[in-house]
């Protein structure tokens, strides 16, 4: 839940790196979110068949939009590649599946180990 709040808070980070955990938990809760929503739709009736969706999916759906988008970018981030690469449907998901670059790279410094990057800009790497 933590990584899934601290996604939400940095809903407007497009820059930066975002780690595997940070990525694929806010994946997941974002899912059981889904599945919730769209059960208290039908129970609740305020699912439309035409549209497709329902009234607390749809928001919930809008909620979560740009933070998704946002954490989607910080991610591919993290392994070195531009934002735009999440447009790329099957790549993206290898991309988020794989380890990031130690250390610093173009897009900012290591999520997962700030104690590498402090030892790089000291000794001048």
């Amino acid at each position: 839940m933590y990584w899934y709040i601290k996604v939400l808070n940095n809903y407007y980070g497009f820059t930066g790196r975002a780690r595997r955990s940070e990525y694929w938990y806010f994946v997941l809760i974002n899912f059981f979110n889904s599945v919730l929503t769209s059960y208290m739709d039908v129970t609740f009736g305020t699912y439309y068949e035409s549209y497709g969706i329902g009234l607390f999916n749809g928001v919930y759906a809008l909620v979560v939009l740009i933070p998704n988008i946002a954490v989607s970018i910080r991610r591919m981030h993290d392994v070195g590649k531009s934002g735009w690469y999440v447009l790329i449907p099957i790549y993206n998901i290898v991309l988020a599946a794989t380890p990031g670059i130690v250390g610093s790279n173009a897009y900012g410094s290591d999520p997962k180990n700030e104690d590498v990057d402090s030892t790089d800009k000291i000794v001048g790497k």
